[in-house]
Parts: C-alpha cells; sequence; structure tokens
C-alpha cells in the first residue's frame, strides 16, 4: 500500500469507525436534534462517492453530500499528537491525530 492508500485508508477507518481520530460537530449539527446527528454520522461513514473532482488527491479526505434536507461538509484534517501543529507525516498514525469536522454547509 502506498503512502496516499495509506491516508484513505486512515481517513476511512476515522469516517466509519471513529477510531484513531477525533469527531467535532458543529453547533448547526448539535442543532438538527440527535436522531438526524446519528443520520448524518452514518451518512458521512457510508461515503464512498470518491472522484478525481471531489477527491483530487485521493486521500479520502473532503466531501460535500446531502443527508434529508441538509447540505453536509465534512473534513478531515492532521495534527500532531499534541493537537498543535500539522502533523509531520498523515500516513503514521503513531504521529498522527486525525480530527473529522462535520457541519452544515452554511456553516463553512
Amino acid at each position: 500500500m502506498d503512502r496516499t492508500e495509506r491516508i484513505a485508508a486512515l481517513n476511512d477507518q476515522l469516517r466509519r469507525d471513529h477510531n484513531r481520530g477525533k469527531v467535532v460537530i458543529t453547533r448547526g449539527i448539535q442543532a438538527l436534534g440527535h436522531q438526524a446527528i446519528l443520520e448524518v454520522l452514518a451518512a458521512v461513514a457510508a461515503f464512498s462517492d470518491f472522484t478525481p473532482d471531489n477527491d483530487p488527491y485521493a486521500e479520502h479526505d473532503c466531501a460535500v453530500m446531502n443527508v434529508g434536507d441538509h447540505r453536509i461538509i465534512w473534513k478531515i484534517d492532521y495534527y500532531d499528537p499534541n493537537l498543535n501543529f500539522a502533523s509531520d507525516d498523515p500516513a503514521n498514525p503513531a504521529v498522527t491525530i486525525r480530527v473529522l469536522t462535520i457541519m452544515l454547509a452554511d456553516e463553512y
């Protein structure tokens, strides 16, 4: 598995299982209520429609999607283990903490 494939696999794992990182939802997502939050999380976990247009670096790190009546953006960022700086190597989980942020499109 090459570096890009490893990053994509780690990103997919975070989206699906919420493992090896943190998941953050914005106030807008929170305001949708419990059931809608569950639906958004499930939709983000199931997302697989990656194309060269929406995933130009093939890292599976961002998407815009519709969940019900809501336009959702999710993005994965890579930080050092102390969450102070960008990770030196997003392909290496020993030196990277992933943060998945899920927001309403109008919050961006």
